[in-house]
């Protein structure tokens, strides 16, 4: 965080001020290193555009289901990159191969923008913007792609949005923007293969094994998930909160702050596995999940989750405001 200079020789001044009236009236200078209600931000962020935001998740979905190995994949992924080449100072594409559970060879890219890629103590924000390759809790068309409208783009529209942020704001904000692939690729509940592990989040799992930079550290990181349903809730999710506690202090902290407490519940759920798990595990990095959690839903997400009701007219530009304004004030905190 930024703190104004100040001059030295009139906060010596002001100190010995103090200390003459304090010593007059007999009373102890009061302690506020750790109060309860701290200095809001010293660097507002910039206005986060929920229109501007909502148009990269529609122009995603326009491809078509995102699903490796076809074409809507190659043609979304190349307008990404395209994309994220006119705002990020650098972006790195990491192609992998992986193995999916049926035994598939998948050709995933993790795509990845970097902001001011000279500066430490960098923030990570992701998303993935791959989709499902079938509709597993569907009553019809179960063998069918979904359109990913939420579990995928919201995420990515996003974090397109705060990019176009980055790139007009004159601030040296040290993010890294990384679009994790072959995230939806799992196994179902009900596949009659042997159960295979780790078989979600293929993308994250091979760059936490193999960083797009050596050595890559960043203070901590937040994941994007199912952000762009109308009057989502998103909870203090497990593997979160195990990992890093503390972010998800100042996210909720600050989105609470910003009027959006009816998005950022308090409220403590049971853990996942998504891709911040990885990132916890594999790359160490204390990542947190903003990720719609729906209690009266049997899989506790969101009621369209791996449906073909995951579609564009169910993403709320408000939500996506609430989430985005919330991240990117976050980052700026950090400055």
């Amino acid at each position: 965080m930024k703190h104004t200079p100040f001059n030295r020789i009139a906060a010596y001044s002001g100190f010995l001020l103090l200390a003459f009236l304090l010593a007059c009236t007999g009373e102890k200078p009061k302690d506020t290193s750790h109060t309860e209600n701290p200095p809001g931000p010293s660097l507002p962020a910039p206005a986060f555009n929920a229109d501007s935001a909502k148009s990269f998740v529609q122009q995603q979905v326009d491809f078509g289901p995102r699903v490796p190995n076809t074409r809507a994949h190659v043609q979304c992924g190349d307008w990404l990159i395209a994309r994220l080449q006119g705002w990020a100072d650098t972006v790195i594409v990491q192609p992998f191969r992986a193995r999916a559970f049926d035994g598939t060879v998948l050709n995933g890219r993790n795509i990845v923008a970097s902001f001011h890629p000279e500066l430490g103590n960098r923030i990570l924000l992701c998303a993935h913007w791959d989709t499902r390759p079938f509709a597993d809790q569907d009553d019809e068309r179960t063998a069918e792609p979904i359109d990913g409208a939420n579990d995928g783009a919201s995420g990515v529209g996003v974090l397109l949005e705060i990019a176009r942020n980055l790139h007009l704001d004159t601030a040296k904000t040290a993010v890294d923007i990384i679009l994790f692939d072959v995230e939806d690729y799992g196994q179902p509940d009900d596949s009659k293969l042997p159960p295979v592990q780790d078989s979600y989040c293929l993308g994250s799992q091979h760059w936490a094994r193999n960083f797009h930079v050596p050595n890559y550290v960043a203070r901590f990181g937040i994941l994007l998930d199912m952000v762009g349903n109308a009057q989502a809730r998103f909870t203090r999710e497990g593997t979160s909160v195990q990992f890093a506690p503390y972010v998800v202090d100042q996210v909720w902290k600050t989105g609470a702050g910003l009027g959006y407490g009816a998005y950022f519940v308090e409220e403590n759920t049971k853990a996942i596995i998504d891709d911040h798990y990885y990132v916890n595990r594999l790359a160490g990095i204390k990542c947190i999940d903003i990720i719609h959690y729906q209690q009266d839903s049997p899989s506790n997400f969101w009621t369209h989750w791996h449906t073909h009701g995951d579609t564009m007219d169910k993403i709320d530009a408000q939500t996506l405001k609430a989430v985005g304004q919330t991240v990117l004030q976050v980052v700026y905190n950090e400055l």
